[in-house]
């Protein structure tokens, strides 16, 4: 029986044990032994050797922390001490921008595998304001951004919507657009909308102070726009950006054909938005005892390693499984250290939940190749961070369409194109929607009304005649605008840099013994150059049309069944 909780017990075995008190203590001494290395100029060797150790003893005390919370927003002793962390942190905070400033300073021949940490502290360094100035913006940050990110996770997972006499968490709300019955999708989708209209005050707060407080360091740190930073964090250039919107601008037409595909099939004109994740097709719920064998067996296939990564994950118990009230919703994969992570899914017996449990595998084999290098070295961008797991949804999509039945096969294809579609389409609308905020928060705070009236205009931008209504509160119900700025197109550029590499390897199997490195490689090299080294440019369109080929033909395959 596979077990669906986590055990957090290899990291620590309490708040209260020796283990963590000596991590604890352990990484305050690291934070005060790489102050006294800046402050006396040592070696750029023992600098980076520090700050590597530093890292790599950070990482189980912020996993366990982090777990515990999300998987228990009322754990409030784990979240006092998640707090205290980041206060203890801020330590290290502190010393960025002298770290920065030291680094600049080296030449990036002399830095050996660090070149990249050297290359891009020369550039930081020209949009620092002074180091006083930037202490005190990361001081202010625990009260500042960090707090209404808080404050939006701890209440959205609070919140609780009513459907047909029955109170349940939000999270198990959304599940609901996941059944077959259009009544019940309806019913949820009504349900939810009167829940967030019932905090938007708040969120609106809240999002108007992440956006506003990011305005601001933006221009004293004498960025071109609010984009700028964004594209420096993830490592690719504003060309790359551009060509791949606008080979996505260029998609949409085919996304609509399968919106309008998928609503024929359902028997509706035009879907609604509570449709976008309606099953078509007829299959068999996967438990997941099925789903774990499925999983490890088409990825045994693939690659071993990855394999044995799924394998672990249930068998060590990494994962945490379940929907319940006062968990976070969505799922995520975090590294935890050794070459192991944590995944918190909210699975539902349904191929898109084993497909997500895929993808979230995908990030924990990620996790296992960069293992192998210096831990400041596995700080992946966004950009690259998705390359695993979109290889390893696609894979299972693939081996599992070759063995279902054909009804089966049209819910997997569908459940397929509607993540796909996803990560086109809905996150070209949000990229639209924060584009739009950052435009307007620059001069005024923007009401709950402004917020929805941007969400519905970025989405009918986006999905345009296929959709017959639309999710006002989308700004409410991502926690990404809360946490980060422009985390939304990153999700586009891994699945299509990911489809990428899943035709190379299809075309060339001799491209798999190189791909492991590349993982390993991501946190060490820009977009650019890592994908220059596999034959790529990401500067022109062509290259992200390849990847939206493949979605092409899924497209056409999926016309092909309903005919």
């Amino acid at each position: 029986m596979t077990e669906t909780t986590w055990d957090l017990t290899p990291l620590f075995p309490s708040l209260e044990s020796p283990e963590f008190q000596r991590a604890w203590e352990g990484l305050r001494a690291r934070i005060d032994g790489l102050k006294d290395l800046l402050e006396r100029e040592a070696p750029l060797s023992e600098v980076l050797s520090a700050l590597d150790i530093l890292l790599e003893e950070a990482l189980p005390l912020h996993a366990y922390l982090y777990a515990r919370f999300s998987a228990d927003t009322g754990d409030e002793a784990a979240l006092a001490k998640l707090s205290e962390l980041e206060v203890l942190f801020l330590d290290y905070q502190r010393l960025r921008p002298r770290l920065t400033r030291y680094l600049a300073l080296k030449e990036p021949e002399e830095a050996g595998p660090y070149r990249l940490l050297v290359e891009e502290a020369k550039e930081e360094a020209l949009h620092m304001m002074p180091e006083g100035e930037e202490t005190l913006a990361a001081e202010l940050s625990l009260s500042g951004r960090r707090a209404w990110a808080k404050l939006h996770e701890n209440l959205t997972s609070q919140i609780t919507a009513v459907v047909d006499g029955e109170e349940m968490p939000i999270s198990k709300v959304r599940n609901l657009y996941l059944r077959p019955e259009e009544e019940v999708r309806k019913k949820a989708y009504r349900a939810e909308l009167l829940a967030w209209e019932g905090h938007e005050v708040p969120l609106a707060y809240a999002l108007n102070g992440v956006k506003g407080e990011a305005v601001v360091l933006n221009r004293r740190r004498g960025y071109k726009d609010d984009l700028e930073p964004s594209l420096l964090q993830n490592r690719i250039t504003r060309r790359a950006l551009s060509a791949m919107q606008e080979a996505v601008k260029e998609s949409l037409p085919l996304f609509r054909r399968y919106y309008l595909l998928k609503a024929k099939a359902l028997g509706k004109e035009r879907l609604d938005f509570y449709d976008l994740f309606a099953p078509i097709g007829q299959g068999r719920r996967w438990t997941l005892e099925e789903a774990r064998s499925f999983l490890v067996e088409k990825l045994s296939a693939f690659s071993q390693n990855a394999a044995q990564v799924a394998e672990a994950a249930f068998l060590e118990r990494w994962m945490d499984l379940l929907p319940r009230k006062g968990k976070v919703g969505g799922a995520y994969c975090m590294p935890r250290g050794g070459g192991k992570s944590l995944i918190l899914a909210n699975y539902e017996e349904s191929f898109e939940s084993l497909s997500t449990l895929a993808h979230e595998l995908g990030h924990a084999y990620h996790n296992f190749a960069l293992a192998r290098v210096p831990a400041s070295l596995r700080d992946v961008p966004m950009t690259l961070a998705e390359t695993a797991s979109i290889m390893n949804e696609t894979l299972v999509v693939e081996a599992a369409l070759k063995e279902a039945s054909p009804e089966e096969g049209l819910l997997i294809l569908d459940a397929y194109l509607q993540g796909a579609a996803q990560v086109v389409v809905d996150i070209y609308s949000r990229f639209l929607f924060e584009s739009r905020v950052f435009q307007k928060r620059g001069a005024r705070e923007l009401s709950p009304r402004e917020f929805k009236e941007l969400m519905v205009e970025a989405q009918k931008a986006a999905y345009g005649e296929a959709l017959a209504s639309f999710h006002p509160y989308m700004w409410a119900v991502k926690g990404h605008y809360y946490g980060a700025d422009f985390y939304n197109y990153p999700y586009t550029f891994g699945l299509l840099f990911g489809l990428a590499l899943y035709r190379e390897a299809k075309e060339d199997p001799a491209f798999m013994e190189r791909y492991e490195t590349l993982l390993s490689e991501s946190g060490m090299r820009s977009a650019k150059e890592l994908a220059g080294r596999y034959g790529f440019d990401l500067e022109s369109p062509e290259f992200w049309r390849k990847g939206l080929k493949v979605l092409a033909e899924k497209v056409e395959a999926l016309e092909g069944r309903l005919a």
